[in-house]
């Protein structure tokens, strides 16, 4: 079966041989390691806490947990495919995969949503992770957050400073952009080998201090004590967004790193490992939050500002809060700058592989033109307050483009393709997979992963 609608289907596909000067990751267990790096970001530590704490809690939760097994985690697993089977960069891998079954030129404008979406949502991403750099250095430095009055200064008094949130910017660029300069095994693989194991202990150490020093008790009942009558169509387009913006899908980012991993390794079982470990480690980051919140008698349901206004107020009312404190912000800033990364390397493999540019200077570049779009955003708060883009500020057009437009098309577009474009047996070759293990996953990648995503993306458009 076939729609009309699809390009032409794959027909006798063969794996594509790999160049044997391009870099790939130095063992399957580096390839999880920087793709759970790539998963892992504020989505985990800031939105995923302050998401389950505006929609029900327990309610949020399950959902969110059906939505990674039916929806992201199909859609995971395909990218990767795309990325190790076409090996190269978005672009490359969907041109040359297209071209290798026979199917419509037009699928490398997959490649190119990815690569480029990724780039828009760097610009804003990294303005956000400024504002965590500016919450550890305060951290550090020993500022305490008294009253809700002073949280709420704090936070206007740095949105109100546009020197401030461009020197913050620029500093995390600056970091974002010379690991991927160094290459992709002695700069991404090596800082996400460090940061990584760094980001797992500074959590657990968190977890265990909300243990001893905050309500662990009522945390887990309000993540894990499910409450069907709470979950309404509201939490559940919610949670299904979520779970897909979670992995990183439709950025390019995991196709990327999917280009750099080994025919040896089992896409499957890679993929759980990612799976597992992004979603643990935001319920984790779920139970470090909430028991410090109703331990102090404050609201989950705060919305963006638990990350910034609720949780340095609870730090400064207990013992050895400023140290923890330093930690959190620590944790979250390691988890937007691996995030960070893999939102940068799209578009320089692109330049590296497809028109030659020496791999530092592809960084730099790729990383002024970033941080240009993003010093723009910093500036929209305030100096160009009055600016507007299709009656949105700067943040929020380029928050909608990307998140409401091209992620969602992309996802589904990956989707159908590998679901329905490429050659069956094609796609069970690069899987590797039971005849019934196959079966399952291929009738989610079909069928309920692009119906998922159009149900959300509608949903946003009419909102």
């Amino acid at each position: 079966m076939r729609f009309a609608w699809i390009p032409p289907i794959c027909r006798g596909c063969s794996d594509m041989k790999t160049s044997s000067s391009r870099s790939s990751w130095s063992s399957r267990w580096a390839f999880i390691l920087v793709t759970i790096g790539s998963s892992v970001g504020l989505g985990n530590i800031w939105k995923f806490p302050y998401m389950t704490g505006s929609h029900g809690g327990s309610a949020f939760v399950l959902v969110y947990l059906l939505c990674v097994l039916l929806i992201s985690w199909p859609l995971m697993m395909a990218e990767i495919l795309i990325g190790r089977r076409g090996r190269g960069n978005p672009v490359s891998a969907m041109r040359s995969t297209a071209r290798e079954c026979g199917a419509s030129s037009l699928w490398v404008l997959v490649g190119w949503a990815g690569a480029l979406g990724a780039l828009l949502i760097l610009s804003f991403y990294g303005v956000v992770a400024g504002w965590i750099v500016d919450y550890l250095f305060k951290a550090f430095s020993g500022v305490r957050i008294e009253t809700v009055q002073d949280a709420k200064q704090s936070f206007d008094a740095l949105m109100n400073d546009p020197r401030q949130l461009i020197l913050w910017q620029t500093l995390f660029m600056v970091f974002t952009v010379s690991v991927v300069a160094r290459g992709v095994v002695s700069g991404i693989e090596l800082a996400n080998k460090i940061m990584m194991p760094g980001l797992f202990i500074i959590l657990l150490c968190l977890v265990f201090w909300g243990a001893l020093a905050g309500d662990m008790s009522a945390a887990a009942h309000f993540l894990f004590d499910i409450r069907f009558e709470a979950i309404t169509p509201k939490v559940v387009l919610a949670a299904v967004g979520h779970a897909f913006f979670s992995l990183s899908i439709g950025m390019g980012a995991i196709m990327t790193y999917g280009s750099y991993l080994g025919k040896e390794s089992n896409i499957a079982t890679t993929s759980v490992w990612v799976a597992v470990s992004d979603t643990l480690i935001g319920l984790l980051a779920g139970l470090a939050i909430f028991s410090l919140t109703f331990r102090h008698g404050l609201a989950p349901a705060e919305g963006p500002g638990l990350i910034l206004q609720t949780l340095p107020l609870a730090f400064s009312h207990m013992p050895g809060g400023g140290l923890f404190a330093a930690l959190f912000f620590l944790l979250v800033s390691f988890a937007a700058w691996t995030s960070a990364i893999s939102l940068l390397e799209p578009f320089v493999a692109w330049l590296v592989e497809n028109r030659g540019v020496r791999r530092s200077l592809a960084a730099w570049g790729t990383g002024l033109a970033v941080w240009l779009l993003g010093m723009c955003v910093c500036l929209s708060f305030n100096v160009w307050s009055d600016f507007s883009l299709f009656g949105h500020t700067l943040f929020d057009a380029l928050d909608g483009v990307t998140s409401r437009l091209l992620m969602p098309l992309s996802g589904i577009a990956i989707g159908v393709y590998v679901g329905w474009v490429m050659e069956r047996k094609s796609v069970e070759d690069e899987m590797r997979l039971g005849s019934g293990a196959f079966s399952a996953w291929f009738a989610m990648l079909r069928y309920l992963a692009p119906v998922g995503i159009a149900f959300v993306f509608i949903h946003a458009l009419n909102g």
